[in-house]
């Protein structure tokens, strides 16, 4: 059974920094490229950020040079850094896998981020 379960959301003030964390079982993690993507009520959800097999990473323009997405393969662990968290990055995160040599595409359950003071 497929599983990606994501942890480490939370309630922050602006300016400071969360850690996200997503497990994944089931898959061969290194062959799935992987992502951070985020929904708030009544809008689709948007792409934060993206790092294929290779480790080639890929970011939303309002997420630039204050996230940061890696990968640990040994583990089969995905993370997303934010620092600088600002109001508007208020969101469910969810943690998406999309094989490249199998016909699949994985998500998590999300976990809420709330950034307010």
């Amino acid at each position: 059974q497929v599983q990606l379960v994501e942890s480490g959301g939370g309630l922050v003030q602006p300016g400071e920094s969360l850690r996200l964390s997503c497990a994944a079982s089931g898959i061969i993690f290194n062959i799935y490229n992987m992502g951070w993507y985020r929904q708030t009520p009544g809008k689709q959800r948007e792409l934060v950020a993206t790092i294929t097999t290779t480790g080639n990473t890929n970011y939303a323009e309002s997420v630039k040079g204050r996230f940061t997405i890696s990968r640990d393969n040994a583990k089969n662990m995905l993370y997303l850094q934010m620092n600088s968290l600002k109001p508007e990055d208020t969101a469910v995160y969810y943690c998406n896998g999309v094989g490249t040599f199998v016909l699949s595409n994985y998500w998590g359950q999300g976990t809420q981020v709330t950034v307010s003071s």
